[in-house]
């Protein structure tokens, strides 16, 4: 068990999915999965969300609604790419219309493959995101520490 010096908010976007991956996200949210054990909280306001979890691919009409929920979220933010279209692109990454993994437009600090990814690894995904996004206010604070040294 890792220790979560804050409880996360988790903002859930479906990119352009075939909702595979969005009912395992859901699935992880209901007592058999139960992924708020691990103190995330799901939100709808990215002005809030401290973890961003994305499935489906990115394709023209959607690029700009990522970067722009991406840019609207506070620092120390963790990307989740869940599913292997959120990773490259998957079976639809030769589409016309398809451009990608969400890599692409935005960086992503966490992988979880799968067609349709497990709630296990979704949730393994996450605890990995809020150990990362532990770390990153970590880091933070020792150098806002060192710089108030510094001063």
């Amino acid at each position: 068990m890792i220790k979560i010096s804050k409880s996360p908010w988790l903002l859930h976007y479906d990119g352009s999915s075939c909702n595979g991956c969005d009912i395992e996200v859901l699935a992880c949210l209901t007592p058999v999965y139960d992924v708020e054990r691990f103190g995330v909280v799901n939100t709808g306001n990215p002005k809030h969300a401290d973890i961003f979890l994305i499935t489906g691919g990115i394709n023209r009409q959607n690029e700009m609604v990522v970067k722009q929920i991406y840019s609207q979220m506070p620092e120390n933010k963790v990307v989740v790419a869940v599913g292997i279209c959120a990773c490259d692109g998957g079976i639809f990454k030769d589409c016309y219309n398809i451009l990608g993994g969400v890599d692409k437009v935005i960086p992503v600090d966490i992988y979880v493959p799968g067609c349709a990814a497990r709630p296990e690894a979704i949730i393994d995904g996450v605890v990995k995101a809020i150990a990362l996004l532990d770390e990153k206010r970590e880091r933070k604070q020792i150098s806002a520490a060192a710089l108030h040294k510094e001063a």
